[in-house]
């Protein structure tokens, strides 16, 4: 189905990793800690935003006067997610097309999560043998829907932009992928992958 590609780019939450209700537990215990307001369809909204920037906008969407800093409030909710991996995370069905393409296709993840959390939960899920490249929010300048998440992932994979395929489970990352100049697949729609989260 991807042969025409020369390599595959995967989005990490949502889409080649079922962590939806990971996210969900640490930012309910998060934003319950903080005192910040919890708003479903809008955290939905920012599937994909980087966590320190998720926090920046709900502060502020919600006039909150926070207690702790960007950083403690973000290294609280990351402790969560590695505390807690083990009890949510598992690949979602994409992991066929993983297996298919393995050692065929160079494959990496471009991830809104920081990089050391992402080879975390890939090594929980048992996937990190077959990424080559992890690429997450701590080696880019700017978060989807920028392109350079999937930039960074072509230039260190050796392949044109042109010539990579992106999945993705949010409207953010589709619009870094069509940015990047790659073709973009919804894995709602072409693979019926549901994100569960909030």
């Amino acid at each position: 189905m991807y042969d025409d590609y020369a390599a595959l780019i995967f989005d990490m939450d949502g889409t080649l990793v079922d962590s939806g209700q990971l996210h969900e537990f640490s930012w309910r215990a998060t934003l319950d800690k903080y005192g910040i307001p919890i708003d479903g369809p809008l955290m939905r909204s920012l599937a994909g935003v980087p966590t320190r920037e998720t926090l920046e906008i709900l502060v502020n969407r919600f006039n909150c006067s926070v207690p702790a800093s960007i950083e403690e409030m973000n290294e609280f909710k990351e402790q969560c997610v590695r505390d807690n991996l083990h009890r949510f995370v598992q690949p979602t069905d994409l992991i066929d097309v993983v297996k298919k393409y393995h050692g065929e296709k160079p494959m990496a993840i471009g991830t809104g999560a920081n990089t050391a959390e992402a080879r975390l939960v890939l090594k929980q899920c048992g996937l990190d043998h077959f990424i080559d490249v992890v690429v997450g929010a701590d080696q880019v300048q700017n978060a989807k829907p920028a392109p350079d998440t999937f930039l960074r992932c072509a230039e260190l994979l050796g392949v044109d932009a042109a010539r990579c395929v992106v999945f993705e489970d949010s409207r953010l990352g589709l619009q870094a992928a069509a940015r990047a100049g790659m073709a973009g697949i919804d894995v709602l729609l072409i693979h019926n992958i549901h994100n569960d989260y909030f």
